[in-house]
């Protein structure tokens, strides 16, 4: 435990952070928006914009909201059908933001992205410049991936995987000193023989051990796992971040992750790990 808590110390230092929020954190089963949970996350980003920290988020959950406004029961396969609940579900998507965080006089801005806007060099620095003035000014960016045009993208092999590389990007294009990744499971758990599961407090390395502990779990709403946060949590710390992952469906949360308290899986820069 003293570990644990010893690889938490820096996080409140943190001044820029980045935290990604899944689509099963925000939507209930049927993919209709969770307004409650939705409520007590933007409190929590609130709070902390008004403690003076620099905070983005990496928000899923467009297609999962134009699934429920379209009735459809299951994850589209077809490209142009994700699009179009892309389409329909990101309005309705920024507009609870807007809502909830008017309540707290913060502004927010929309930011759409492609995995080829990080591969072409002006468009990068155009979102990059943007990122900062929001941060200067004090609005809160709310990320995505901008599925209505990203074509590829929107395939299997070529998807960010629910936000999570999406959020390493973001990470490293603003250099931001944490990252949080909010899941529906505390963290990274381990399964045991006996069929029950322990949360594994800190990661030093992602490796083939960590990774072999992984069970995906497969859900008709999202397309992440918790070998996407791997992986995103590995370029983030690789970039400078502490990451945490933790459960997005606990209540204050990310208030506890920023005391420094014993919650989620935390991973380290190789600059930070403690000896």
């Amino acid at each position: 435990m003293k570990k644990s808590l010893d690889y938490r110390k820096a996080i409140p230092d943190s001044k820029r952070i980045i935290i990604k929020i899944g689509s099963r954190v925000l939507v209930e089963e049927t993919g209709r928006p969770d307004e409650l949970r939705i409520k007590h996350i933007c409190r929590e980003v609130a709070m902390l914009m008004q403690a003076g920290y620099e905070v983005a988020l990496v928000s899923s959950g467009a297609v999962s909201a134009g699934m429920e406004a379209l009735g459809m029961t299951e994850r589209p396969t077809s490209v142009p059908e994700l699009q179009m609940a892309a389409a329909v579900g990101q309005p309705r998507l920024i507009a609870h933001y807007q809502d909830y965080f008017s309540k707290f006089d913060i502004k927010v801005g929309q930011v759409l992205l492609t995995r080829n806007d990080f591969h072409h060099e002006k468009r990068l620095s155009n979102a990059g410049r943007t990122m900062e003035r929001l941060f200067k000014h004090k609005v809160l960016p709310i990320i995505n991936e901008n599925d209505v045009v990203a074509d590829e993208e929107m395939k299997e092999v070529a998807t960010f995987g629910d936000n999570d590389k999406l959020a390493s990007l973001v990470v490293k294009l603003v250099k931001a000193d944490l990252l949080i990744m909010l899941s529906t499971v505390d963290g990274v758990l381990e399964f045991l023989e006996d069929g029950t599961s322990k949360r594994i407090p800190y990661v030093e390395s992602v490796n083939r051990k960590v990774l072999a502990h992984v069970t995906e779990e497969k859900n008709l709403l999202s397309k992440g796992g918790m070998s996407s946060k791997l992986h995103a949590a590995k370029a983030a710390v690789e970039a400078g971040a502490i990451t945490v992952i933790a459960d997005g469906c606990s209540k204050g949360v990310i208030s506890r992750i920023i005391e420094g308290k014993d919650t989620g899986t935390v991973l380290l820069p190789k600059a930070n790990l403690i000896n």
